[in-house]
């Protein structure tokens, strides 16, 4: 997986009052744990637009005061109606040690359920990967190209050498579902098949 770096600065005083004073000031209360100690540290928003508003998943160096820490985002809290980032979970983690990261889902292919008027319905866009950190795929790679109407990949149809997905293995991926249009036995278009993918 790719590393995202940013930085932050330690919280001198914690409480509610203290955070909503950071939050105007565009900064994110923050707290790092998972090490030797445990930090309470503040981000500035946009500091946030590598690690949460994209599509991939990335391992983050976190510096404060001068020192890296290697860590993931575990969890992060929005305000219910600006979305705004309140507050954000980092868990550090170690090279020798198992860590769960969401990872993004990417299919390749054109299924040939779709010419048939089947519809393409992904149920996952990331799956809990658990491996070591130099183990942890940057995205796993999905081939549709074989799935015709009523066929799916479930999780257990996935290769798993070097890690592990913590869903169930009968748990539906992606596949091919028949719509009105097959029901009938109409043929769908090729447009309609691309407008899917």
């Amino acid at each position: 997986m790719k590393t995202v770096s940013v930085s932050g600065s330690l919280r001198e005083n914690v409480g509610k009052k203290d955070a909503r004073k950071h939050r105007k000031e565009g900064l994110v209360p923050c707290v790092l744990y998972g090490g030797k100690e445990q930090f309470h540290f503040l981000m500035h928003e946009k500091e946030f637009k590598d690690i949460l508003f994209t599509p991939d998943a990335y391992f983050i160096k976190l510096e404060l005061n001068g020192k890296h820490y290697d860590c993931i985002a575990k969890e992060v809290q929005y305000h219910p109606v600006s979305d705004k980032i309140l507050h954000a979970d980092f868990m550090e983690f170690t090279q020798d040690k198992l860590i769960i990261v969401d990872i993004p889902l990417k299919f390749k292919g054109n299924a040939p359920g779709l010419l048939k008027g089947g519809q393409l319905v992904k149920k996952f866009r990331k799956l809990p990967v658990k491996a070591l950190p130099k183990d942890l795929p940057q995205i796993i790679e999905l081939d549709i190209s074989n799935l015709e109407v009523n066929d799916k990949i479930k999780v257990g149809d996935i290769p798993q050498e070097s890690f592990k997905i913590m869903e169930k293995a009968e748990r539906f991926v992606v596949g091919v579902m028949p719509t009105r249009v097959t029901a009938t036995g109409g043929e769908g278009t090729e447009a309609a098949a691309e407008a899917t993918t």
